[in-house]
């Protein structure tokens, strides 16, 4: 089981549609979904987060990505972006 304190950063977010971008992702965990991989936590203008910078993965339901092992996220750090949706994990490559 990955520790808290041992869960991949949000290195960087690009996407500045979503209330939890402030500069960087400011949302305490976030998740990546099974539809492609797609940030499942964008949310468009609210405003939201803890104020800083200091968003980690929580989860990541893509099972095929080489750095998820039982559903949680390895990669040292993930960026997101604009891609095939509004969010998606740019780190994410297919085994």
């Amino acid at each position: 089981m990955t520790q808290m304190m041992e869960m991949p950063r949000v290195q960087a977010c690009t996407v500045s549609g979503c209330g939890y971008n402030h500069d960087g992702c400011t949302a305490f965990a976030i998740t990546i979904g099974r539809a492609k991989n797609e940030c499942d936590t964008f949310i468009e203008g609210n405003e939201g987060g803890m104020g800083q910078v200091m968003a980690q993965v929580g989860a990541c339901h893509r099972a095929e990505c080489v750095h998820n092992t039982d559903l949680e996220c390895h990669a040292p750090a993930i960026t997101v972006g604009a891609a095939e949706d509004r969010a998606d994990c740019l780190t994410y490559s297919a085994r």
